[in-house]
């Protein structure tokens, strides 16, 4: 009991650290874009975006060029977890948030304008997704060198990003935290603040997961369940934990914005390593996490493109993981009453581990 209630404390404790640290990070990053000259969008798809994903493609990498099976495995499933997680849970938070904040998402021209920028980034990560996923059903021998095209997506996803305008100001920035007195802090002290709060972030992440991991035995639930079931929201607690932040302060372009360039990290980088690295064949879980996801995406692109996006909307993509995750309960269950080996156990294992 004593080894229960202290993998509680350090599981909660990790939350709590890991949503401090995104204040920080979130304060600091918008800070690091006004030195660039880069407008908002691109401070949260692009310089966001990458720092919080960062962690999570390094992990990915480590995994696929490993050299074990094992690993290998881990880094494919990963490459299909951040997405689901994204298109679904993430944008989700960013509908609860604003439901129990009490606030709307304005209906300007302006936001019709950006919501078809957004899109935009959605109907390329379709076409990208749906890429990825034909070469997971096909072998052929010179399938690795089609990951340099992923990796070139997502610089000419950058290249767009950053040759944006800077003119889509979204409500009054914070003062530095590490800087407060001053109106126009240093360039030094927000790459700073920044970069220890992605290393906060990286770290609590990282006990956030392990404790998940710990849990499962404790309370008597299969370890492959608990991490189907949490473990994707706890990869991606970062990019949710910034969608909360921004949103909270009526910045509801960043928050949506952080979510798109995420997905588009996650639709190439680690994609990319896993052609590198492994054959890139995709099972039933996988094909399964991969479908809700492009259905996810693809309700987002229409109602992105229409102007359309409410809050209960956005709540609603929730349900989609909840069929998800009925959808691999129920093949693991067939799995185990056949007696045979499970493609779920693969799948959540790399889930808990990205």
């Amino acid at each position: 009991m004593p080894h229960l209630w202290l993998t509680i404390v350090l599981l909660l404790g990790s939350a709590i650290v890991i949503y401090l640290s995104c204040e920080l990070f979130v304060n600091g990053v918008e800070w690091v874009g006004e030195k660039m000259a880069v407008g908002q969008k691109a401070t949260g798809s692009i310089l966001a975006a990458f720092g919080t994903a960062l962690p999570e493609s390094v992990v990915t990498l480590v995994a696929v060029a490993g050299g074990s099976a094992a690993g290998k495995e881990l880094g494919v499933g990963a490459a299909l977890g951040g997405p689901l997680a994204l298109s679904t849970i993430a944008y989700a938070t960013v509908g609860v948030t604003l439901l129990l904040c009490r606030k709307h998402l304005p209906k300007t021209a302006e936001i019709r304008t950006e919501f078809r920028g957004l899109a935009r980034d959605q109907g390329w990560f379709l076409l990208i997704f749906a890429a990825k996923i034909g070469l997971g059903l096909i072998a052929f021998a010179w399938k690795p060198w089609l990951g340099i095209l992923f990796l070139a997506a997502y610089a000419l996803y950058i290249r767009q990003e950053m040759s944006g305008h800077g003119d889509d100001e979204e409500g009054e920035r914070e003062p530095l935290t590490f800087q407060r007195h001053a109106t126009i802090p240093s360039t030094a002290l927000a790459l700073l603040q920044t970069g220890l709060a992605l290393l906060v972030i990286f770290i609590a992440s990282r006990t956030f997961v392990a404790q998940l991991e710990t849990l499962g035995p404790l309370v008597g639930l299969p370890p492959q369940l608990l991490a189907l079931l949490l473990s994707p929201i706890a990869t991606e607690l970062p990019e949710t934990m910034n969608a909360i932040i921004w949103v909270r302060q009526g910045k509801h372009r960043l928050a949506l914005a952080n979510i798109s360039g995420a997905m588009m990290i996650q639709a190439t980088v680690p994609t990319a390593f896993g052609l590198f690295w492994t054959p890139w064949l995709l099972d039933k879980p996988l094909l399964v996490a991969a479908g809700i996801t492009a259905i996810a995406v693809a309700i987002m692109f229409l109602c992105f493109r229409a102007g359309k996006i409410s809050r209960k909307l956005l709540a609603a993509m929730a349900l989609l993981y909840l069929v998800f995750a009925a959808l691999l309960v129920t093949f693991h269950l067939a799995d185990r009453a056949a007696g045979v080996p499970s493609g779920v156990t693969a799948l959540a294992s790399a889930l808990a581990r990205t």
